[in-house]
């Protein structure tokens, strides 16, 4: 992430921008841009009508970081609810999770037990879960856990991020295991000895990856990327692949492409999140794309 992202970031955990856009109209507005609702019938509902159009889906019930068990107890059983839904309703999808918010961090076991029983679940319904990566901070024991499950499950998937130097060496480690490898560019503000700072570093690095990931039928490549020259390099790479592979990008951004993709049968999934804690979320798509900010400034203007 760059300086202006990172210093978005920073403007963003402010108690006064976040009552900006969580309590104003046009804040509200900028988040049903990107969010699929609140509730899983509302995401259902937007996983539906992408499936209909061609796309699959990766369903997130939006949160992070709860601080005790009761809390990342309900967020498991929010996610069983959630690949219920999918099996009950037929939809071609899958869910996305992250670790802190099924208690690591506080309680790594319940965590890892919490997987266990999502991936379990996952099977019975005939799909999968897909781990998110969080800070640089809890990479090893994401990978631990993740490494737990998989060997025992068999269906997850694990994202990476382009921009840590570690990630080339922790890919020894993941691809052995099988799943799906989403790759992403990060989006936390990390420091310079752990993650690449410029735009022309973290692309190289995507594409150095990207170019591991298609040459390896071990597993399943997801590349997740709005960027038309990385998805070009992902493309260029396609037809000496053996193994399945997918595109990967998130709801509300880029959809013009989208379209565009899946029109010329491109394997699209797009990342759907949902519920009430989508602030957190909103923010790290600003820092990413400060375009976004003028979207939510000229909503505002327009409204008085």
């Amino acid at each position: 992430m760059n300086i202006i992202g990172r210093g978005l970031l920073g403007v963003t955990d402010r108690k006064f921008f976040r009552k900006l856009i969580t309590e104003t109209a046009p804040g509200r507005a900028l988040s049903q841009r990107f969010v699929a609702g609140e509730t899983l019938e509302q995401a259902i509902h937007t996983a539906y009508a992408l499936n209909e159009k061609g796309a699959m889906v990766s369903l997130d019930h939006l949160g992070e970081h709860v601080t005790d068990r009761a809390q990342a107890e309900a967020a498991r059983d929010d996610y069983l609810a959630c690949l219920d839904a999918i099996g009950e309703h037929g939809i071609d999808g899958n869910i996305s999770v992250k670790l802190s918010q099924l208690g690591m961090g506080f309680d790594d076991e319940l965590a890892g037990e919490s997987l266990d029983a999502l991936a379990e679940r996952a099977a019975a319904a005939g799909t999968t879960v897909s781990v998110d990566m969080e800070e640089s901070a809890v990479t090893s024991v994401t990978i631990d856990l993740y490494g737990t499950a998989q060997r025992k499950r068999g269906t997850l998937g694990l994202a990476v991020q382009a921009y840590l130097h570690r990630t080339v060496q922790d890919l020894d480690t993941i691809m052995p295991l099988g799943g799906h490898v989403r790759l992403c560019k990060g989006a936390y503000a990390e420091p310079e000895d752990v993650a690449f700072q410029s735009r022309g570093e973290v692309n190289a690095a995507f594409d150095r990856l990207t170019h591991l990931l298609m040459g390896d039928d071990r597993v399943k490549p997801a590349i997740a990327s709005h960027d038309a020259d990385r998805l070009e390099v992902a493309r260029g790479l396609a037809g000496a692949r053996t193994g399945p592979f997918e595109y990967q990008m998130l709801y509300g951004v880029r959809t013009t492409l989208q379209d565009e993709m899946l029109s010329r049968g491109e394997p699209l999934r797009i990342y759907v999140p949902y519920g009430v804690a989508w602030y957190p979320y909103l923010t790290r798509r600003m820092a990413e794309r400060p375009a976004n900010i003028a979207f939510f400034l000229r909503a505002a203007l327009s409204r008085g």
